[in-house]
């Protein structure tokens, strides 16, 4: 079995400490950045908005991602240690709260400079799955969201967590994320900008939030209030986003 035992925490200089998920998190942010310059630059609209949006969709993201997180999979926790609620890198963003709060920036940023919703939604869908591939493999630094056992020759020693053969869940969750990504930049150039502006919300819903459902299945329990229920919190709250990119994606396509 594969051991992985990786340090969290990157460099030590003196005080201040530098984590692999802070790092690749932010990597995730300079690629985004560099593909939303890219899409402006393709289709015409002003490159002087992209620092604006980028500051919009920074804070919705993590605000959204970490507000899910705290509320959804381990209140008791952070209500006792509240300090722990600004410490982002350490791990613990949730993938819904972090669309809800990007979709919610992107509304003001619209309505502020007076830009379409849906031609900024579209295009967000792409950095947003790159950026999500990338929080996982964060994750999988931090040794956290860990599989179920197995006994398949793909399972991992999570050494920081016990000495059991695990999946390697968000690796899985990291290479859909990926692949979604790279399905969503090749119909970006295949089709017209009108169309990809119709389908990308809907398509990416039900692809990122489909391909989380399906994985849950194959994660331990990480939330308590979901520990009664027959489906995970994660399938729990996916299902919302997978009924509506259903409905988005058939609207889409009838235009």
């Amino acid at each position: 079995m594969f051991h992985w035992n990786i340090d969290p925490v990157l460099l030590h200089l003196g005080p201040l400490q530098i984590h692999w998920y802070g790092l690749i998190f932010a990597l995730g942010l300079v690629v985004a950045y560099s593909l939303g310059e890219y899409m402006f630059k393709k289709e015409g609209k002003n490159a002087a908005l992209l620092e604006p949006l980028f500051l919009y969709v920074v804070i919705g993201l993590i605000v959204g991602a970490r507000l899910a997180h705290v509320l959804f999979y381990d209140l008791d926790y952070y209500l006792a240690n509240p300090i722990e609620i600004f410490k982002v890198w350490h791990g613990g963003l949730a993938s819904h709260g972090g669309f809800l709060g990007l979709m919610l920036a992107l509304w003001l940023f619209s309505k502020k400079y007076n830009i379409s919703i849906k031609w900024l939604l579209a295009r967000a869908t792409i950095p947003a799955m790159f950026v999500a591939g990338c929080i996982r493999v964060g994750n999988f630094f931090n040794s956290e969201i860990v599989g179920k056992a197995t006994d398949g020759s793909w399972g991992v020693i999570f050494d920081r967590v016990d000495a059991i053969p695990r999946h390697p869940v968000v690796v899985y969750e990291s290479i859909s994320y990926f692949l979604i990504f790279a399905i969503l930049f090749w119909l970006y150039h295949k089709v017209s900008f009108e169309r990809f502006s119709n389908i990308a919300l809907g398509l990416t819903f039900i692809l990122g939030f489909g391909a989380r459902f399906v994985l849950e299945h194959f994660k331990t329990a990480q939330s308590e209030f979901a520990t009664a229920l027959p489906v995970t919190m994660g399938q729990l709250l996916s299902v919302p986003f997978i009924l509506i990119g259903l409905y988005l994606l058939l609207r889409g396509l009838k235009k």
